[in-house]
């Protein structure tokens, strides 16, 4: 009965969030109706202060840095011009002929500089209709370069990607976001590559349909006469990468942590802190470095600055909702025989364990993130054990984890697709064929066969 009960729940939260429910509401009730149907219904009530806010608050208190200065960091970046200097350069660079190529470049470069997925939507889709439209290609397939671009490769394989997705397994693991370099570029370079192969062909095969008619949110003229220079543009970008290189692998190891041990700091240790430390000084930096750069270009500093903060909330508090979801879930007891049954995919091998783990949870909850951190949550200490008695390189883990999190997060109801096809004017029915294969099959594919190659080779 407790597993059904457990089913049941992921359906519910599957099912209504794909109708547009917020997962904020959806998932603490969900959450609770798991627990009254797995026969704890006494304790209901302690569950849901004890557990599910507990595990909510606790990783909004861990990542909130995060999401805050890189929402702010976002905005700044869109609101300066720059992110679309920076767009512009590149399309400019690479040419009509090749403009899905352009559109997942730019994507690319600002999502690994550590602009969120959202951001860089809002600013490059403006340039990727002009040319688009330019170059008489269907405007469906703009939403597959923006999510190639922006929610593959530069944020989940990529060694020192900037997004929080790379981020998280350093908490479990104890590594930084350079863990297994070779591992990672390997994997984007697959996802990459076979990515705009399909959408290539895809836009060879369409024969005299053009950018089409009656489109709606159609975006104005792009005004390019205001803005920077791109390598003016480019120095933030800049700035958050080599200031969390320099923090991760030189600064931080050089400090005295040994004050992390005691109750009063959590019993932890800096190997687990250095990956949200370093971004949290990375994006302040680069913050800074933005406005001393634009401050001229700014007509309300302060609303900028606003307006970044408040839009740090919804994604916060979604992920947080899910995690604490996902730790109640895991604190029931029908929950040990799921547990049992994921790690028995393939005894003995946590490789292909974690890799089915992170992709169900994501797919169920429709995030990334959440899953990667409900997984991880549940049977992180299992993994970091079978791991190290298997001889398995945690470095292997973390980029297998991060890349797991970006493959079945993409199905219909996952909030990011969802408000990508909004920004772009277009339905599920024009546009999701496209965005599952570059974003859900070919990095589940590349994942799977990334898990299974390491193991031969270990």
């Amino acid at each position: 009965m407790g597993v059904t009960a457990i089913v049941v729940s992921l359906l519910l939260l599957m099912f209504f969030a794909y109708r547009g429910v917020s997962v904020i509401i959806l998932a603490p009730l969900l959450a609770m109706f798991a627990v009254l149907f797995a026969g704890e219904s006494s304790q209901v009530m302690g569950v849901y202060t004890q557990v599910f806010m507990t595990g909510a608050v606790g990783f909004i208190a861990k990542y909130f840095p995060i999401f805050l200065l890189g929402a702010i960091f976002g905005k700044l970046m869109q609101d300066s011009g720059s992110a679309k200097v920076i767009a512009l350069t590149i399309i400019k660079f690479v040419g009509k002929k090749h403009s899905a190529l352009a559109i997942v470049m730019s994507s690319a470069l600002l999502t690994y500089g550590g602009i969120s997925v959202f951001v860089v939507a809002f600013a490059v889709y403006p340039l990727a209709a002009a040319l688009f439209k330019e170059a008489d290609i269907p405007k469906r397939f703009i939403p597959a370069t923006l999510v190639l671009g922006g929610a593959t490769f530069t944020m989940t394989c990529l060694p020192g990607t900037n997004q929080i997705h790379n981020i998280i397994p350093g908490s479990f693991f104890g590594t930084t976001i350079y863990a297994a370099p070779i591992v990672g570029i390997v994997g984007g370079f697959v996802v990459m590559v076979f990515g705009m192969l399909w959408i290539n062909y895809r836009i060879n095969s369409v024969v005299n349909e053009g950018y089409g008619k009656n489109h709606t949110n159609e975006p104005d003229n792009i005004d390019a006469s205001h803005l920077l220079n791109f390598w003016m543009a480019l120095i933030p970008i800049v700035v958050v990468i080599l200031t969390n290189y320099v923090f991760t692998e030189l600064l931080i190891p050089m400090w005295d942590t040994n004050y992390l041990q005691s109750a009063e700091f959590g019993s932890t240790t800096a190997s687990k802190l250095t990956g949200i430390w370093s971004m949290i000084v990375a994006l302040l930096a680069a913050n800074i470095v933005v406005i001393s750069i634009n401050f001229k270009k700014f007509s309300n500093i302060n609303k900028t600055l606003t307006e970044g903060a408040v839009g740090s909330m919804l994604p916060t508090f979604n992920t947080g909702s899910e995690v604490g979801y996902g730790v109640t879930i895991a604190s029931l007891a029908a929950f040990a025989i799921i547990k049992e049954t994921v790690v028995n995919i393939s005894p003995g091998n946590p490789m292909i364990s974690e890799v089915v783990a992170i992709n169900v949870l994501a797919g169920i909850t429709g995030s990334a993130s959440g899953g990667l951190t409900i997984a991880l949550g549940a049977l992180g200490d299992t993994y970091n054990q079978m791991a190290e008695s298997s001889g398995i390189p945690l470095q292997w883990m973390h980029r297998l984890a991060s890349m797991a999190s970006g493959g079945m997060d993409s199905l219909p109801h996952n909030g990011a697709i969802i408000t990508l096809l909004t920004i772009c004017g277009l339905s599920h029915k024009q546009s999701y064929k496209d965005i599952a294969m570059v974003s859900l099959v070919i990095p589940v594919v590349m994942v799977f066969s990334m898990a299974f190659a390491l193991t031969v080779l270990r």
